[in-house]
């Protein structure tokens, strides 16, 4: 009896210890922000009614080897569904995808798929990414209305990241009419000084502000301190202008 009494709380103590490490969630967060994913479109309030990935693009986290927009991640089923008023972003044959990262973990490969078809592959070799990583993928072969699937593999753990992109292939690249008339050649050009054009700041405020979409070269102050935004993205808390210099140039 003395025995069972001894072994019944380290065996609970066990218990404990092995549900902790298994929900312990991964440190890695990232997702497609150009151009932009659905749970980007989320977060910047292009597309209504996503549920939680609208707070959370960075988290559509799964096991390694879906083809589902949300990976399978019961969280976001909003991400599978095409019927959604997604917006498809008018792209030519070669396309830059830039993942934003809100936190760096060792990478075996990127993947880029268009339906069953992997299209293009990285391989990171157990490297740690940059903050923001960009990837150009030929898309010679495919025309009209797309959904690429963009997956992010995890080197040290069983975890992707999973990002959706609707895309018009071949679409705002030919210009459609010529300019019917050319400037004159004999009068002499104005003399007016060109104006300039100051950055875009976050509508309303020109402070740093979570849940804030902002466009390259918008202007905020966070913290007595003036930054640029280098690269567009949905802020969120983590994200501040101070800590990620990969988004933000300070002024």
């Amino acid at each position: 009896m003395k025995r069972k009494k001894l072994l019944l709380p380290l065996a609970v103590g066990s218990t404990v210890l092995t549900s902790a490490i298994v929900a312990s969630p991964a440190q890695a967060h990232g997702y497609v922000s150009n151009p932009p994913s659905r749970q980007a479109q989320c977060a910047q309030g292009i597309v209504p009614d996503c549920g939680n990935v609208k707070f959370e693009p960075q988290s559509v986290e799964a096991p390694k080897g879906s083809m589902l927009c949300n990976g399978g991640n019961s969280r976001f089923p909003e991400l599978n569904d095409d019927s959604k008023a997604w917006r498809a972003t008018p792209v030519g044959r070669n396309v830059t995808f830039s993942w934003a990262l809100t936190a760096r973990h060792s990478t075996s490969t990127w993947e880029y798929f268009i339906g069953d078809r992997r299209i293009a592959v990285f391989d990171d070799a157990g490297r740690q990414p940059n903050a923001i990583v960009t990837h150009t993928v030929d898309l010679s072969g495919y025309s009209g209305r797309q959904k690429l699937l963009a997956r992010w593999n995890i080197a040290d753990t069983a975890a992707a990241f999973y990002a959706c992109v609707d895309l018009q292939v071949g679409g705002g690249t030919t210009p459609t009419t010529l300019p019917t008339t050319t400037p004159p050649t004999t009068t002499p050009p104005t003399t007016t000084p060109p104006t300039t054009t100051p950055p875009t700041t976050a509508p309303g405020t020109t402070g740093w502000q979570a849940g804030t979409a902002y466009a390259v070269g918008a202007v905020v102050s966070y913290s007595g301190t003036n930054y640029r935004c280098r690269q567009a993205h949905t802020a969120l808390e983590g994200w501040e202008p101070a800590s990620t210099p990969a988004l933000w140039q300070r002024l």
